[in-house]
């Protein structure tokens, strides 16, 4: 399937499918659901999911009736790390967005970047594999080593 939203394309033939899910109930016409996590060779995500007329994606076909449907839905790096946590397993999701590390002997720190550089960061740790957190540490020992 491949869809334009907001000026870009969603490809599924050319993204990387990284993530699955369905309800369980694959032989319900009506009520079956699921739904794919891709990752662009840009590291943006989007889901492509597909259901029965009474499904989430179901579309109307006028006269109160009601058809099966799918839909490309894109999804910030965030809404990405929140499906994978709700849909798959603890493997799945640190293949996806690198180990989860629950060091209690880190600090927060606020850093004001650009938007665009935000999200490019985003893609780059999504592209690499591995967290937000983890990408710019790398990113930060690199500088800190050519001193």
């Amino acid at each position: 399937m491949k869809k334009i939203v907001n000026g870009k394309v969603y490809d599924t033939e050319t993204a990387a499918l990284v993530g699955e899910w369905d309800n369980g109930k694959p032989d319900d016409r009506l009520y079956i659901c699921s739904e794919d996590l891709y990752r662009k060779r840009t590291g943006e995500f989007f889901l492509r999911g597909f259901g029965g007329p009474g499904s989430k994606y179901a579309v109307s076909t006028g006269n109160s009736s009601w058809s099966g449907g799918e839909k490309i839905i894109p999804l910030t790096y965030e809404a990405a790390q929140k499906w994978a946590a709700e849909h798959l397993d603890g493997d799945a999701y640190e293949q996806i967005f690198g180990a989860v590390e629950e060091d209690d002997s880190r600090k927060m720190v606020a850093l004001y970047l650009p938007k665009a550089k935000i999200e490019a960061y985003k893609r780059a740790a999504a592209k690499a594999g591995t967290s937000l957190t983890a990408y710019l540490e790398g990113l930060l020992d690199k500088a800190g080593a050519q001193k």
